[in-house]
């Protein structure tokens, strides 16, 4: 049987999650590329080999959304994903038309095909869009069970500007780990005041392994995504 070919739209966030949990290793399903926006200097560059798994060797390219119309054409794809958030019902819907215009089906994935099942309690701190408080929700929370007498350990979406291979699990606990992991002055704005407070914070590409290593050294964590 002919393996379908898909796209998977994105923001170098949801997108890397949904192939890892849903199309990885998978052998039903050829991923041809990802599409990226709204991140900075992500397209042009590749998903590695080292996370991409053993089916695509040479990793997986990312291409500029505004040439997704044209890559459908060329590689015959029949399916994209669509994996990002902060828009609108009318912006995903108005996509939802062009790409089906274009031949291919337009999917969004459920909750039952990609979220982690975790074997500690966790709190989830979650917003329709950037800018909301997020970040403050999330501290203030850690602070309220650590007063309860709890072990917190938090985990962040990812910022995946930089090596993703390095960037895989990423455990902030001092201050040397920013430096550590070269992080930008947008990632230190975020974990830098976990660290202060004497919190851990991890973050990174890969959450199937990042939930495995904070459930290593937690009773509670909050999953903070966009």
């Amino acid at each position: 049987m002919n393996k379908i070919n898909v796209i998977i739209m994105g923001a170098a966030g949801r997108d890397f999650h949904n192939f890892n949990v849903v199309y990885r290793d998978n052998p039903l399903y050829n991923i041809i590329a990802f599409t990226a926006t709204q991140i900075p200097n992500i397209e042009g560059r590749k998903y590695p080999s080292l996370l991409s798994g053993n089916a695509y060797p040479s990793g997986i390219p990312i291409y500029p959304e505004t040439e997704l119309k044209g890559l459908i054409k060329k590689h015959g794809v029949k399916q994209v994903v669509f994996s990002y958030s902060d828009v609108s019902f009318t912006y995903i819907m108005s996509k939802a038309a062009e790409l089906n215009s274009a031949g291919a089906d337009f999917v969004t994935l459920g909750t039952n095909q990609t979220m982690l099942k975790s074997s500690k309690p966790m709190i989830s701190v979650v917003a329709s869009r950037t800018g909301a408080g997020k970040s403050q929700t999330s501290r203030k929370v850690v602070e309220i069970l650590q007063k309860l007498g709890k072990k917190t350990v938090s985990i962040r979406h990812p910022m995946p500007y930089g090596d993703l291979v390095r960037q895989k699990v990423q455990r902030f606990a001092k201050l040397s780990d920013l430096k550590k992991y070269d992080c930008t002055i947008e990632e230190m704005e975020e974990y830098e005041p976990h660290i202060a407070r004497g919190n851990v914070i991890y973050a990174g590409v890969d959450y199937e392994a990042i939930l495995c290593e904070a459930e290593k050294e937690s009773r509670y964590h909050h999953l903070g995504w966009r």
